[in-house]
């Protein structure tokens, strides 16, 4: 698929992975409708990107606030074409530890934001992309990023790598369901990226992190992801993987 004339929603898009991608699709020619729970990051990013840009403030696990910005999406630019789930929060709390069992309420508020979130996005949004006249017999691509905590969780996060797990199990059932309405479904899987939750971390930690990494020694770029995700949207033979991108690293337990 094309990007140039395209219309793509990138949830969580107003920073890191999200902002990345959107500023990556709109040089080269796409628009794009921003869904994040940040509304000042979000303005900001939409000024930024221009006019071929839409904010949209959602939350990811409500349906009805999901069908409103997608109604909003197709209100601007007339048409759905690419859909990518970055959307996520995470925890760090031991199934049992000194302050007791892992409180309940947080693991459920992990899974419906990263698992549940996700796949309330992406139904929706293939519902319009099943309307598109198929081109090249592709109507629709969507990709969801799960990471490597799916595989290699470390202690303390049950709910994240569950979440993680989830998307990473789903991918390949959803692309079946859609393949007959020329929609492609993948994952991106990453490993320790440099986004702004790395900020406030100092260097003596971050290179720590960097070293667990095999090649290169270092935390990834947002940019690498973008270029991940382009590269997936326009091959239209890439259907139905879950696609690690961390520099071979193999987390530990802790």
């Amino acid at each position: 698929m094309q990007i140039n004339n395209s219309v793509s929603i990138i949830t969580g898009g107003a920073s890191g992975l999200g902002l990345a991608t959107a500023s990556a699709f709109v040089s080269k020619g796409g628009s794009v409708a921003i869904f994040d729970m940040n509304e000042d990051a979000g303005l900001a990013a939409q000024r930024t990107l221009g006019e071929r840009s839409l904010f949209v403030k959602v939350n990811v696990a409500d349906e009805e606030a999901v069908q409103t910005a997608i109604a909003k999406t197709m209100e601007r630019f007339g048409a759905l074409h690419i859909c990518i789930n970055y959307a996520g929060i995470g925890n760090a709390i031991k199934t049992y530890g000194k302050n007791g069992p892992f409180p309940l309420a947080e693991f459920n508020k992990v899974v419906q934001v990263n698992l549940v979130g996700t796949f309330n996005v992406l139904r929706l949004a293939a519902e319009q992309m099943a309307k598109n006249t198929p081109a090249d017999g592709e109507c629709g691509v969507i990709i969801n990023t799960a990471s490597v905590a799916a595989y290699e969780g470390q202690m303390g996060q049950a709910a994240y790598s569950a979440s993680k797990g989830g998307i990473v199990g789903m991918t390949l059932p959803i692309a079946r369901d859609l393949a007959s309405y020329g929609i492609r479904v993948n994952t991106i899987v990453p490993g320790l990226i440099h986004t702004p939750l790395f900020h406030t971390a100092s260097q003596q930690v971050i290179d720590a992190l960097s070293a667990q990494v095999l090649n290169p020694r270092r935390l990834g770029r947002p940019e690498e992801i973008a270029h991940l995700a382009t590269c997936i949207v326009e091959n239209g033979y890439i259907n139905g993987e879950c696609i690690r991108i961390d520099g071979r690293i193999r987390m530990q337990a802790k």
